[in-house]
């Protein structure tokens, strides 16, 4: 296996453990407290992340001022919204839900970047909602806040995907990375405050702290893999969250997904890819980046 690729599947396994814990932690926390923690540990290993030819200024520089804020925004909310969902549903429904987000994708650039989309893309969109709905099953199945939260982060991450197009290409990753963890510290931060917060005992400390270096590990990873194998190799990895869901679901929250979930979770991972697939064809390769997470 390509160096590249055994990395990139490293750095989704290290995201998915990330979530795990935060799943772990749930009961003892607030979504808010938990958000601030993994954010100022995550954001204190990502400054690691640097390019050499930017310099700490970036920060506060910016090109496009409101599309940064805008994404950086579109991201809190999505880590909010996705701290809810993993401490409420299983992991399984809420990585279904969340991968819906490059469908999404789809939707949006027509709507938004006036893209065309092929039968085959729209397809993918077709399928994916149907792998949802197995795995979901509304009007079958009672539903939770937690659900609608998974939509609304696979929403708000497609969005983050949208303006990270538009801002790849004019603004420094440390303005996009210095935006997104000054933000979530703030918006956490007062969140926090302003509801029951408790300060975490050391090994409370040590899980918040595994949280953030998981989410940074992955993000590292990353950046390495995309030495090694080309972005249309990489991508695709993005799935292996699927099956770390299902594993860590089962071992560590005893979460089993039946036949007709799995079959749902396959699905919709079938779709993302056809859409990777599709989008390859069309453009001669994948618009993917190593600085790809939408979220802390």
């Amino acid at each position: 296996m390509p160096n590249g690729i055994l990395l990139a599947l490293i750095a989704y396994a290290s995201y998915s453990f990330s979530d795990g814990v935060i799943k772990s932690l749930g009961g003892q926390f607030t979504v808010f407290e938990i958000g601030f923690f993994s954010t100022l540990f995550a954001g204190c290993f990502l400054f690691f992340t640097k390019p050499r030819d930017e310099r700490w200024r970036n920060f506060w520089r910016t090109k496009r001022p409101w599309a940064v804020q805008a994404r950086a925004l579109a991201g809190i909310a999505s880590g909010v919204l996705s701290v809810y969902s993993f401490t409420t549903i299983p992991l399984a429904e809420v990585y279904a839900l969340i991968f819906l987000a490059p469908l999404l994708v789809t939707i949006l650039s027509t709507v938004i970047l006036k893209e065309k989309v092929g039968p085959w893309r729209w397809l993918a969109v077709v399928a994916g909602f149907v792998g949802v709905m197995l795995v979901v099953r509304p009007g079958f199945r009672e539903l939770h806040l937690g659900h609608l939260a998974a939509f609304a982060n696979a929403f708000l991450a497609a969005t983050s995907v949208i303006l990270m197009r538009s801002l790849a290409q004019q603004e420094k990753r440390t303005t996009i990375l210095g935006a997104l963890v000054g933000y979530g510290l703030v918006f956490n931060g007062v969140g926090a405050a302003a509801t029951s917060f408790s300060l975490p005992n050391l090994g409370q400390l040590v899980w918040l702290m595994l949280a953030g270096v998981f989410t940074a590990g992955g993000q590292l990873l990353q950046l390495l893999a995309v030495k090694y194998a080309p972005a249309n190799r990489i991508a695709p990895t993005h799935y292996s969250q699927i099956v770390w869901a299902v594993i860590l679901g089962a071992l560590f929250f005893q979460e089993y997904p039946d036949w007709l979930s799995l079959v749902g979770l396959a699905v919709v991972g079938a779709s993302g890819l056809l859409t990777m697939v599709r989008e390859e064809v069309r453009l001669g390769t994948v618009r993917w980046n190593p600085f790809s997470r939408t979220r802390l």
